[in-house]
């Protein structure tokens, strides 16, 4: 039987996943009390059970402590019992952004402030986060992009190793984006903009891609960005790293900085067990 536990931050996701791993053919249940936990294992675990995948979905509570619930899955692992921890996660003003949004009072935010209910559950699930098989940022990903990465892990039984990476185009003109961890200037490229009849293309239309590519410094700089970072991954995965956003950036952020990304997500894409994600910032931004 797989049994998996589906925990993580409040707003991270941990609904829509159970969800999706429902239509995969899991059985699940959320919001089991603890005290219940062992014996829904037991039951479950029986010869004669006919569940073969299992997903429990486990959160904070205001009424009851986590803690409880962790000491519980440690007594579990201690006499045989086999599971795997999904841990969703997101960036703490993603999270925020998602409340407000959707209105939702945090179950930690004694006092209705959401960061402060946001910031302590984070303490709260450090440890549960820390031994987790599998972690996923969702900050920046889509419904059918959390569903391609529950899919490669419980469906295609992909090896995953939770490190998610960002390739994300913008413009310097609105400013570096604040959570890159990578930022590169391809500004020595020649810039499309001034070409009349490519100024109001971007750089997912095939005849910009071709001018930018067409220069010899582009498929260099290609070159050494994907084998800088075919060194930096698996590196950054041995340190634990669970999140990598590779920013590379233009005037505008709707040529040169947007065909890049693109070339780029295309030739890492498929190289390694991580997770990758495309995302442009501002090519669709109007503002001067």
């Amino acid at each position: 039987m797989r049994f998996v536990i589906v925990t993580g931050m409040s707003g991270g996701g941990k609904s829509t996943a159970l969800k999706m791993l429902e239509d995969a053919g899991f059985y699940c249940v959320d919001n089991l009390p603890v005290s219940l936990i062992e014996k829904f294992v037991e039951l479950i675990s029986m010869p004669n059970s006919e569940i073969s995948k299992v997903a429990l979905g486990l959160d904070v509570r205001s009424d009851q402590s986590f803690e409880d619930a962790t000491r519980v899955l440690g007594e579990m692992k201690q006499k045989g019992y086999q599971f795997e921890i999904l841990f969703l996660d997101a960036d703490v003003n993603v999270l925020i952004k998602r409340f407000k949004e959707t209105r939702r009072i945090h179950p930690l935010a004694a006092d209705g402030r959401v960061e402060d209910g946001v910031r302590t559950e984070r303490r709260v699930l450090e440890n549960i986060r820390r031994g987790a098989d599998y972690v996923i940022d969702t900050s920046h990903l889509l419904t059918r992009e959390l569903k391609e990465e529950l899919d490669r892990i419980f469906v295609g039984n992909g090896e995953y190793n939770s490190l998610m990476v960002t390739v994300m185009s913008f413009g310097f003109k609105y400013g570096i984006p604040s959570d890159a961890d990578l930022v590169f200037d391809v500004r020595f490229l020649p810039n499309p903009f001034y070409i009349d009849e490519l100024k109001r293309k971007t750089g997912n239309d095939r005849e910009v891609q071709d001018f930018v590519m067409k220069h010899e410094e582009s498929e260099a700089f290609m070159e050494k960005l994907t084998d800088m970072l075919q060194f930096l991954i698996p590196n950054y995965v041995k340190e634990g790293k669970y999140r990598l956003v590779v920013a590379i950036g233009c005037t505008g952020g709707k040529h040169r900085s947007v065909t890049l990304a693109n070339e780029l997500y295309g030739r890492m894409k498929d190289r390694g067990t991580y997770g990758m994600k495309l995302y442009h910032r501002d090519v669709e931004n109007r503002s001067v």
